[in-house]
């Protein structure tokens, strides 16, 4: 084993294998041409790499001194160099540290791609701070609910003037994260038997083709909890919880009917979008003329109202209300649907819009506030399983039954304006297509060639593309749903 050194410097450009060059069988000594080395994905810079190399003929490898929590590691300096970049450098391999292997020999071709195999492992810590980092994001987002719902629990009496049982929106949060974490262990393990994996339906960033042997519809274990809970705690008593529950089952199975589909050999594409949308317009349409029928608990005379803050008190739209319920269904599915990208950005930005609406509608309609929060609580017992690595995604299933949740308590207590704020990623997330739609027509009608705003939609796709790393991405957007659920229920409170 000898020690050679590199003269010339250069980084390594994610995970690549070097190639196997011919060695003289008089020396040890490795070069590389500096278009190979670009070809491979390498960037040169003013530096020197000093690796192992071995024998040609034989080498043996003894134990080495792991570094941090790596599997893998391999020592290297750094140095300054006086050759120029763009000029044809020679590199040579050099050891530097011993690899934990058994001992025997080998080729020397065998031993420089062993090498290169260790020296690409290097990037392996990075993934497992990315690991961290999406269990860090659950953890705040926890910590950031539990605050938030403890506190207005205890100041409900305040905000209601009505006697409240002790932990009522605390009390089926908790409940409905503890039963939906403990269905995941037995529900995602068999999902993954039964090889329900993610079907790629819309253009996506190429590395999420690394997702598609994850289990989906993980839907069906987390909203039957959250709407089980919900009836199990507020009663049989409550229309509007009923209301709600039926539309979000009905969601559900439109979205289930469509992953269904996808694992279909004859069509993996699922529902048309053209037949979902009608699916969905027919279920808000049957929502609204239920709810202009039932009489539903509401602190004023007549129906049809759309609290806002004040000076605009409450307004009355009459007819158009039924219009606003139908089109807010078919928003809220849609806009969690495309937020089901990045491992836990809908179920966490969804918990925290349910949060948001469980306070905005507390003082017109208690029960619906219970509705929020075990749907909150549910979405947090799935976040348990989605974060970064997701080990399931909620599919159509999931994403369509929280937008049919969601909109429903809006319907019910005509708080549309807080829904609208405290959804405002879901919100992001839909008009970012269509923004990118328009200008493209428009500047292909005017000039012949269409300008692009996104490099790819929705949005967080192209945040993936300017090289934000998923757990980033969600953990921004978790800050910010954060934000717009206090405001969300703030102007909820102040308009009631």
């Amino acid at each position: 084993m000898r020690t050679l050194y590199l003269h010339h410097h250069f980084t390594f450009a994610g995970l690549f294998r070097l190639p196997k060059p011919s060695l003289h069988s008089t020396s040890t000594n490795v070069q590389l041409c500096i278009s190979t080395v670009r070809k491979r994905g390498c960037r040169l810079k003013h530096r020197s790499l000093r690796v192992r190399a071995f024998d040609e003929d034989s080498f043996s490898m003894s134990p080495f001194d792991e570094l941090g929590d790596n599997e893998y590691a391999a020592g290297y300096m750094i140095s300054s160099s006086d050759g120029e970049e763009d000029s044809d450098a020679d590199y040579i391999l050099n050891p530097v540290s011993d690899v934990d292997l058994p001992s025997g020999s080998t080729s020397s071709n065998d031993a420089l791609t062993i090498t290169a195999h260790r020296l690409a492992m290097i990037a392996k810590g990075r993934r497992k701070h990315r690991i961290r980092l999406g269990t860090l994001n659950n953890l705040v987002l926890i910590v950031f609910l539990i605050v938030l719902l403890l506190f207005v629990d205890w100041c409900a009496w305040k905000i209601v003037r009505l006697p409240l049982d002790s932990f009522y929106l605390s009390r089926p949060f908790f409940i409905s994260i503890a039963l939906v974490s403990a269905a995941g262990y037995i529900c995602v393990p068999f999902l993954t038997a039964l090889k329900i994996h993610q079907i790629k339906r819309r253009q996506r960033p190429i590395k999420h083709s690394k997702k598609r042997s994850t289990p989906t519809i993980g839907g069906i274990f987390f909203v039957p909890v959250g709407v089980g809970v919900a009836k199990f705690i507020a009663g049989s008593s409550s229309v509007e919880v009923s209301g709600a529950i039926a539309v979000t089952v009905a969601f559900a199975a439109i979205g289930l009917l469509h992953d269904i589909l996808c694992f279909s050999k004859k069509n993996n594409s699922g529902l048309p979008e053209w037949i979902k949308l009608l699916l969905e317009i027919a279920v808000g349409t049957l929502f609204a003329f239920w709810l202009g029928a039932a009489r539903i608990t509401t602190p004023y005379s007549i129906k049809m109202l759309v609290p806002l803050p004040r000076p605009l008190g409450l307004v009355c739209i009459g007819k158009y209300y039924l219009l606003l319920t139908v089109l807010c269904f078919v928003a809220m599915g849609s806009g969690i649907d495309l937020a089901d990208g990045p491992d836990g950005l809908a179920g966490g930005t969804a918990a925290l819009a349910f949060v948001g609406m469980s306070i905005a509608v507390l003082p017109i309609c208690s029960e619906l506030a219970v509705f929020g929060a075990s749907m909150a609580g549910a979405c947090v017992g799935f976040l348990l399983h989605n974060r970064y690595k997701a080990s399931v995604f909620m599919g159509d299933t999931g994403s369509l039954a929280l937008g049919g949740a969601l909109a429903a308590m809006a319907a019910c207590t005509g708080m549309f304006f807080p829904l609208l704020i405290s959804s405002g990623i879901f919100f992001l997330e839909a008009s970012s297509i269509v923004m990118q739609i328009v200008l493209y027509t428009a500047t292909k009608h005017l000039t012949g060639a269409g300008h692009l705003m996104f490099r790819m939609t929705p949005v967080h796709h192209h945040l993936e593309l300017c090289g934000l790393r998923e757990p980033i991405i969600v953990a921004g957007a978790y800050v910010a749903s954060c934000l717009l659920a206090l405001v969300a229920g703030y102007v909820g409170l102040i308009s009631a």
